[in-house]
């Protein structure tokens, strides 16, 4: 147990890790592979190039290289708002009158208000390396549409957003960040597209979801040249370029004498919880550490739980190419609640992988249970913390008041992925009493794996 910590574990500069680390390099059963939809045959990089970037799809199929260096010209963009703080919670401690050391990485400070902008800026930065005049995106909470936006300035690149409509309709102060920084956003299912035409007439009244707005921006950039599509989690070259966050954590706790016990991510496609988690994983599946890791979901959308573990498209036009998920089905529709940029309908594949052998917990949560936690970080520690963090925030806390029970005087770090200051509708709803705990009944999930392709794999 370390003692005399300081508040902040600072890096320096000069110890930002400079490589990204790819878990599935030390996984020794690696994930399930994607396969083309039409001839179920894993995917090679020509099927997917009409769609991303090619730096991107080389990350994304390699499962060999242990790290892959970060490119100079991107180290000076990272070097803007990282390293990001790492943090004890000594007020938290002491409000739960807890044994427990808690720490939590806070991905925050950053224009964006969270973790996004690492692969953002990676991605942004390829596609200006390839020649792209513009890119395609979707995002839930809008995390990710600001800072691809803001990583799109940097480089002077073109930016349409599909955001979730009833995101757009909760958080408009989002949109407004985007524009300013030059993005198009487009409120999602949209009659722009013809994959949103066909949802809004399958679902007239629907609120939208990551899946139908994945489709639509898929399809505008295909269609337009020089446009290559870009994705913001679920995809394993974005867990690659959120590993930052993970590596800086633990150089700071190696150089403080720190070792966590407990581990703790919230989970929607995966981007966050990967990238705090992988190093940690690494060495526990190299038999180096030992490491306890917990996912949190929220309880409306709940792809570990209670999902399928099979393969199924990434969205809802079935577009994409067919990934081994934890998955509701890629028709699942989600209710309209706070958990935001968790709303997704499947997790990544590696995690989903992990998952089913037994390598990382998983927890629900309602949204109720979330802003209690949330309300009670933000008067101990001075931060609002965004909805989706909050689900970890929970977890955290649960885990220290076990301990409190105990006696045991564990190291508990959790991810915070991000700030809740355009969440502020919710926290309204919050304070005011209004907010809905919508956990879906078996009947809602089947309608959901009744749109799982049939694929005995």
């Amino acid at each position: 147990m370390s003692q005399h910590i300081p508040t902040r574990l600072y890096l320096s500069e000069n110890e930002l890790p400079t490589s990204w680390y790819n878990l599935r390099a030390d996984m020794k059963e690696k994930p399930a592979p994607m396969l083309h939809p039409g001839t179920l045959k894993p995917v090679v990089s020509d099927d997917l190039a009409p769609v991303f970037c090619m730096g991107c799809i080389e990350q994304e199929l390699d499962e060999t290289s242990r790290e892959i260096p970060i490119p100079d010209a991107l180290m000076g963009f990272y070097r803007s708002f990282r390293p990001a703080p790492l943090i004890r919670a000594n007020f938290l401690e002491k409000a739960l009158g807890t044994p427990a050391e808690i720490y939590y990485k806070f991905e925050g400070t950053n224009t964006s208000g969270s973790h996004k902008l690492n692969s953002a800026a990676a991605q942004a930065f390829y596609a200006k390396q390839e020649g792209m005049t513009s890119l395609t995106t979707e995002t839930g909470a809008g995390q990710w549409g600001s800072a691809l936006s803001m990583a799109c300035a940097f480089y002077d690149i073109k930016l349409t957003v599909f955001m979730v409509k009833v995101s757009s309709q909760q958080k408009p102060y989002r949109k407004a960040l985007m524009e300013t920084y030059g993005a198009k956003v487009i409120a999602s299912p949209s009659d722009t597209t013809e994959s949103g035409r066909k949802i809004l007439a399958d679902f007239p009244d629907t609120g939208g979801s990551l899946g139908c707005a994945i489709s639509e921006a898929i399809e505008l950039a295909v269609k337009t040249p020089n446009c290559r599509y870009v994705l913001g989690s679920v995809l394993n070259h974005v867990l690659l370029h959120q590993s930052i966050i993970g590596q800086e954590v633990k150089a700071a706790f190696d150089k403080y004498g720190v070792k966590p016990d407990v581990i703790i991510g919230c989970a929607g496609g995966g981007s966050n919880l990967g990238g705090l988690i992988a190093p940690f994983m690494g060495a526990k599946l190299r038999g180096e550490a030992d490491y306890r890791f917990i996912a949190v979901e929220p309880a409306s959308c709940p792809s570990f739980t209670r999902g399928k573990y099979a393969y199924d498209f990434g969205d809802t036009a079935k577009t994409t190419p067919l990934m081994k998920m934890c998955t509701l089905g890629n028709g699942y529709m989600p209710p309209p609640n706070h958990a935001g940029g968790l709303r997704y309908h499947g997790m990544n594949s590696t995690l989903s992988k992990l998952y089913k052998d037994g390598l990382l917990e998983v927890r629900t949560a309602v949204q109720n249970e979330v802003f209690d936690a949330a309300a009670r970080f933000a008067k101990s520690e001075g931060i609002l913390p965004a909805p989706e963090s909050s689900h970890a925030i929970k977890a955290a806390i649960d885990e220290a008041l076990e301990c409190k029970k105990t006696g045991e005087k564990k190291v508990i770090l959790f991810g915070l992925s991000g700030t809740g200051y355009f969440d502020m509708s919710a926290y309204q709803s919050y304070n005011q009493g209004t907010l809905t705990d919508h956990v879906p009944a078996d009947e809602e999930l089947e309608k959901g794996f009744a749109s799982l392709p049939n694929i005995a794999r």
